[in-house]
């Protein structure tokens, strides 16, 4: 079995358990109402390592059902759309993650400022930090969200992603690894949410590949 193959297979099974972490009976993802406790929720975004996101689900609902804060974890989505493709010679119907690396969570707002909860999502594994900085997420526009909700369930097309880099720009990687080398960017995968740096190591060029989130421009 050639690689390609493998990794479509592997990218397809990543998305049917993404799909069947979040779905309810029917298919129809159905958000949790907010509890009635006097608590403003926003919505935030996570990085997670690729591949990931749907055990970051799980394993943040689980922790939060074990230690008591159910109600603090109201939500928990992996943004997915459906599409359809060709597989030897026929058409089918899959879903895929549309921001590869990324769950979202709705939260209290400043979760920060809860200690249990803090603790829980930064110590949860596949968790690598929120959108802001390390102690004060920035929450997601409510806009930004319902419109995030409506590709999920099929009743709007997810918008073309804004890809920020272009080749040969030169950027630092700020995460991994590779952490603070610089190098240039040598391809773009705007799908995966991944970019091909070439970085110098060992008086050497060599081709490493990097997800979106763990580099800066420079």
């Amino acid at each position: 079995m050639s690689e390609d193959m493998t990794s479509e297979r592997a990218q397809a099974a990543e998305a049917e358990a993404a799909e069947a972490s979040q779905a309810e009976e029917g298919g129809e993802l159905r958000l949790r109402e907010v509890p009635d406790d006097g608590i403003k929720r926003r919505w935030y975004a996570l990085h997670a390592h690729s591949g990931q996101e749907a055990n970051v689900r799980k394993m943040l609902l689980q922790g939060a059902e074990k230690q008591g804060l159910h109600d603090l974890v109201t939500n928990v989505l992996i943004p997915m759309e459906q599409v359809t493709e060709m597989r030897s010679g026929q058409k089918r119907t899959a879903r895929h993650k549309f921001f590869p690396g990324y769950v979202l969570i709705q939260l209290p707002e400043h979760p920060e400022r809860f200690p249990e909860l803090w603790h829980l999502i930064k110590e949860t594994p596949g968790v690598t930090g929120f959108i802001g900085s390390r102690t004060a997420p920035v929450p997601l526009e409510q806009e930004e969200v319902d419109a995030i909700v409506q590709v999920i369930r099929g009743e709007r097309e997810r918008p073309k992603p804004k890809v920020a880099f272009e080749p040969g720009e030169r950027v630092k990687i700020v995460d991994g690894p590779f952490a603070n080398f610089l190098g240039k960017i040598d391809d773009i995968n705007p799908e995966r949410g991944t970019l091909k740096v070439l970085v110098e190591i060992f008086e050497r060029l060599t081709s490493i590949e990097v997800e979106f989130w763990q580099v800066e421009q420079v």
